[in-house]
């Protein structure tokens, strides 16, 4: 249901690019996890997400950093120790990731169910 008070909004290339971002893989769940904690080094989000290689989270972070949804903080120089944390941008975002993840949890079930129908319809066709 669309608020008629305004217009509905248009999802143009950068909405889809946007939202691709911060929906794949990894992203909302690093999102998650400094909402969670306001700041975290580097080898703290490894330790929250232990599925999640140096390789993707390094990219995660540079492509959530370009964003604006976070940023890297240097907190001292000797030995370097960066912080990263969530930017003005995406503090909005902790209400919609719970509601993103409570939607998937009470829908499981039924999105599994689907699935396996849908898989049981397409081998039934080969």
């Amino acid at each position: 249901m669309h608020d008629t008070t305004t217009e509905p909004t248009t999802i143009t290339g950068a909405h889809r690019e946007l939202l691709d971002q911060l929906l794949d893989r990894w992203s909302l769940e690093v999102l998650d996890r400094l909402c969670e904690h306001g700041a975290l080094r580097f080898n703290g989000l490894r330790r929250e997400i232990p599925a999640i290689t140096q390789k993707s989270l390094t990219a995660t972070l540079r492509r959530l950093e370009r964003n604006g949804m976070v940023e890297r903080v240097v907190v001292s120089d000797r030995p370097v120790a960066v912080e990263y944390r969530i930017a003005p941008v995406g503090q909005g975002l902790q209400d919609l990731i719970d509601a993103l993840l409570q939607w998937s949890t009470r829908h499981m079930a039924d999105v599994e169910a689907a699935r396996e129908r849908y898989d049981d319809a397409e081998a039934a066709r080969e």
